[in-house]
């Protein structure tokens, strides 16, 4: 009697140990598939400027440059603000919505009610902070060369996002951004990278190298960036380390496959 006793508290130790273990495995398994699962999150942030200099022309954002990237990552699970400098509804360049400027993004842009009010109620810059985010994306367009080269604001978060470990990513003219950004020891954060961007020929090609306050292929290399390009218009983006450029908005899907990337 007593060892039939003794097998049977034996093995109901054994049985009460291994469902216990199978707890503790499924517990620790959910935790793991939430930290898996957790949302990463990308700052967009976009011009407020729309005059093209003096010509007397609008200008903005380039609608293909934000809602490329925009969708590619939104499918993927990526939680997505907007943000500019003046805050609520940024300006587009009138070209970019042109019907020969259309791209299935653009075109599923201009049918999502929610994304257009999300553009519609950016976040003004000054009350961003870099540490809410993953990663930071600048689209193009005109605009940038004349407030986001120069915005204090900007300055300070893509310092902040790369002194933090986090991307920073920007296509076509955005990468003017980089213009006044400063590494800790007070270089252009630039110097020394690959970077590149809207070309001078390109420029050329739409006839406004006259019209624009800088050139953005000129700029990069004046900050002493390593900057390169493809063929006018084609697809063609750079990544060295945080840093990630496009040149133009054929550029815009590399530029998040690039940012995707880091961010997983």
């Amino acid at each position: 009697m007593i060892n039939i006793k003794n097998f049977l508290i034996g093995l109901l130790s054994t049985l009460i140990f291994a469902s216990c273990g199978a707890d503790n495995s499924s517990q620790s398994s959910k935790e793991t598939k939430s930290e898996t699962k957790a949302v990463k999150k990308v700052l967009f942030v976009l011009t407020s400027h729309d005059q093209l200099g003096d010509s007397g022309e609008k200008t903005g954002f380039w609608i293909e440059e934000f809602a490329t990237p925009y969708y590619f990552l939104k499918d993927k699970g990526v939680e997505i603000t907007l943000a500019s400098p003046k805050g609520g509804q940024p300006p587009f360049d009138p070209k970019s919505d042109a019907k020969d400027a259309q791209t299935p993004s653009t075109v599923r842009f201009k049918a999502d009610e929610e994304a257009k009010t999300q553009m519609a109620n950016t976040l003004k810059l000054s009350t961003v902070n870099a540490a809410d985010y993953d990663a930071v994306f600048y689209p193009g367009g005109h605009g940038p060369l004349w407030d986001l080269a120069t915005d204090e604001n900007s300055i300070a978060l893509i310092q902040d996002f790369y002194n933090s470990g986090k991307p920073v990513s920007a296509v076509c003219h955005a990468p003017a951004i980089f213009k006044n950004v400063k590494a800790k020891d007070g270089a252009p954060l630039v110097k020394g990278k690959k970077v590149t961007g809207f070309s001078n020929s390109e420029e050329a090609a739409i006839q406004l190298t006259e019209i624009v306050p800088f050139l953005v292929e000129d700029m990069l290399q004046e900050n002493g960036g390593t900057y390169s390009k493809g063929a006018d218009w084609g697809a063609y983006a750079v990544e060295d380390g945080l840093i990630i450029t496009g040149q133009n908005p054929a550029s815009s899907e590399l530029v998040a496959e690039k940012l995707l990337k880091q961010l997983n």
